[in-house]
């Protein structure tokens, strides 16, 4: 296996110098699906057909090297994003700046060849596993298409080096079984597997530990974070578990339908959390201890229609604090703590005196 460490310091080395800098840029990203109407329904709309406003208006950065995570309920438009920064959507507006490259101006060639430095790791692993095709087969496709100038015996012996790195021993063992054959947390592994096949630059994690059993989800983010130091990857970690970004992010952007509600550090955002809605987020985690009583008022209701959002404040139906001017004018991201920006009409309220 001292080839795999061969590769992986050679593939790193031109990363180093540039740590802490940022490798990925998102400003003011939008994204609207149309919905689709009958013929009656677009006579009366006139052609205003409605959209899903899944993401309206979300900035922030990924310096490189950092676990950046992006949390809220579903339907705030977590995953939408990812997609979105690796351009397996089209944006409706907005830039994704990856390595100062903005990726709409490039041509689906270029865009094939720039995924290669950054992929995907899906929720469901079942799902996103061909079930006809062998654990090794499904690993090395993307070799295939992103590397071809290795030759056949080149990318078998890559594939057995990414089972071994990713705990998949003895990787031969693994080579040739289907997807159906393996656990479910055998089958997370591969897929981080195939995606650190190309050696990639950043990795999209979507909810990657939701359909893995209680049991085994620590040991696949600490696996997660040994293959982060191992091949100097950066994440974007999507999830709508605030413990789990404890245990892994850098810095936390909260999603509140389709757009950013608070940002910061982590452990900024988990000790001062300035907008009520981070607020009910974080007196959802469950405490071990049978004694402590949650004392943070739940937000009633749930998330609105994205198709109609509400004016103003979109959060503002569902807030306690909310008043007159949160349904009437929509407040702007603001930096109240060094790094730590919120949109809030009344986040000062929530200052450390």
């Amino acid at each position: 296996m001292a080839r795999k460490s061969a590769e992986t310091k050679k593939d790193s080395s031109s990363r180093i110098a540039t740590s802490g800098q940022d490798l990925v840029e998102v400003k003011n990203l939008v994204k609207h699906f149309p919905v689709s109407t009958g013929l009656i329904a677009s006579l009366v709309n006139r052609g205003n057909i409605p959209s899903v406003k899944a993401v309206d208006g979300v900035s922030f950065t990924i310096r490189r090297g950092e676990v950046f995570g992006l949390a809220g309920e579903s339907g705030s438009g977590k995953s939408t994003i990812g997609r979105l920064v690796l351009r397996l959507y089209e944006v409706t507006s907005g830039q994704v700046i990856f390595d100062g490259i903005d990726l709409k101006t490039l041509s689906a060639e270029n865009m094939r060849r720039m995924r290669s430095r950054m992929q995907i790791v899906f929720q469901d692993p079942l799902a996103s596993l061909n079930p006809r095709m062998t654990l090794g087969q499904a690993i090395e496709d993307p070799a295939q298409i992103h590397m071809p100038e290795l030759s056949s015996d080149e990318r078998h012996q890559r594939v057995l080096n990414i089972l071994h790195a990713v705990g998949m021993n003895p990787p031969e063992s693994f080579y040739n079984l289907y997807p159906h054959q393996i656990s479910g947390g055998q089958r997370q592994r591969i897929v981080l597997a195939r995606a650190l096949i190309t050696h990639p630059e950043l990795i999209i994690a979507d909810e990657p530990i939701a359909m893995a059993d209680v049991s085994v989800r620590s040991i696949l983010l600490d696996l997660m974070m040994k293959m982060k130091k191992e091949f100097d990857l950066t994440y974007l970690f999507i999830t709508h578990d605030l413990a789990t970004a404890k245990y892994v992010c850098d810095r936390i952007g909260i999603l509140y339908l389709g757009k950013m509600c608070e940002m910061g550090d982590l452990h900024e955002v988990y000790d001062h959390p300035l907008h009520p809605y981070t607020q009910a987020l974080m007196a959802a985690v469950p405490v071990p201890d049978p004694l402590q009583r949650r004392t943070t008022k739940m937000p009633e209701g749930e998330i609105p229609n994205p198709i109609n959002p509400p004016s103003g404040c979109r959060f503002h139906p569902r807030c306690p604090l909310a008043k007159e001017i949160c349904s009437q004018e929509e407040p702007v991201m603001r930096e109240l703590r060094p790094g730590h920006t919120v949109a809030c009409h009344f986040a000062e309220q929530f200052l450390p005196k």
